[in-house]
């Protein structure tokens, strides 16, 4: 597979090389968004707030599923009075007990791993919240236990579906008093994913299309995406993810200021610099650092002096800013701009970004 960029530009191929329709699911996120409030506030989320403030929150999820957890715990931030954990697993925590809230998450409602957890928090007598499909698995297990259970009308692969899965775990925050969000948040965080959209639309052409810029950007580069927060951490790890499910490509993801202390070492590896002159010249590094307005101050420090040193070092990098005052809405900016630079390079590539036949063979086998 080689790259083109010309085919960026070419909208027969941009539709015929997306059968699947990941342009267009990207290009839903702002409806999903009005659309993940409004199943939320329909199915009584706030009714968790009766139960009392929990201990603890654990969120639970597997893949596309499992990084709404990872925003609830950026959005709820360092501030909250109580921990929330984010697990990829198909165990719970011994410590966790009735006196926590355990929130699992499935688009289809049937991953294994989410289910069995949910099982365990009803055994253990924990509060439960379910966020997945209608008729599932999962919300049979939340109606036995009269748990709340908000059913989306989730289509396509889970990774497709992350603003429905997501927005209903911030209104239970809200309703529970960890978090400031009100009607108008969910609405602003539309209307900027409405405007990714536009702004990332196929028929915008490739150099004043910030997705594909980002994805001509990354083509043929390992990329080293680094979030200066822990909300723009949590869209490192998302493109990072998207990279590898969308466009079937490697990529390593941090946060700073960790990545000071292993991940910059690379710079002086054999990655680091690309040989032009070679008859066949490798990948190198691309570092892609995500910004985020509320950075703490040795952590800008830092930032600053690493993008200077990867320079320095003739490595190539890319900074991407994000947008809004309230951190939901600075994750959506860098969460949509990575949605779309991922598909893009996969049609670069002319690789199909819907399927996932690697995961789908892997659980074959697993099942045989």
């Amino acid at each position: 597979m080689t790259w083109e960029p010309a085919r960026l530009d070419d909208q027969r191929h941009l539709t015929e090389g997306d059968p699947g329709g990941m342009l267009l699911a990207v290009a839903a996120s702002a409806a999903h968004v009005r659309t993940g409030y409004r199943i939320a506030v329909e199915s009584r989320v706030d009714r968790l707030a009766s139960q009392g403030r929990p201990r603890a929150i654990v969120v639970a999820g597997m893949g596309g599923s499992g990084i709404p957890g990872d925003i609830l715990t950026a959005v709820v931030g360092n501030g909250a009075p109580l921990p929330v954990v984010s697990l990829r697993s198909y165990q719970l925590p011994g410590w966790v007990g009735a006196t926590d809230l355990v929130v699992v998450v499935s688009s289809s409602g049937e991953a294994e791993e989410t289910v069995s957890v949910a099982m365990q928090a009803v055994r253990r007598g924990c509060s439960l919240l379910g966020v997945g499909a209608p008729g599932s698995q999962l919300e049979a297990i939340a109606t036995q236990a009269s748990a709340v259970y908000v059913p989306v009308p989730v289509s396509g692969q889970s990774r497709a579906n992350i603003w429905l899965l997501t927005i209903p775990l911030i209104v239970a925050a809200a309703a529970l008093r960890l978090v400031p969000a009100d009607a108008d948040l969910y609405e602003r965080v539309a209307s900027s994913l409405e405007d990714m959209a536009h702004r990332c639309r196929p028929s915008s052409e490739s150099f004043i299309n910030p997705g594909k810029s980002l994805a001509m950007d990354l083509a043929d580069n390992l990329p080293m995406i680094w979030g200066s927060s822990p909300a723009a951490g949590v869209a490192a790890y998302r493109l990072a993810s998207q990279l590898n499910t969308n466009a079937k490509y490697p990529a390593i993801h941090g946060e700073l200021p960790e990545v000071c202390h292993n991940q910059v070492v690379a710079f002086d590896g054999p990655l680091a610099e690309r040989d032009i002159f070679a008859d066949a010249p490798g990948p190198a590094i691309r570092l892609v650092v995500l910004r985020d307005v509320e950075e703490h101050p040795q952590v800008t420090r830092r930032r600053e002096a690493a993008v200077r040193l990867a320079r320095d070092r003739d490595v190539a990098v890319s900074e991407l800013a994000a947008e809004g005052e309230h951190p939901l809405e600075r994750i959506a900016t860098l969460v949509g701009l990575g949605d779309y630079a991922s598909t893009y390079l996969a049609l670069g590539y002319g690789i199909d970004p819907t399927p996932v036949s690697a995961i789908a063979e892997l659980k074959a086998r697993i099942s045989q």
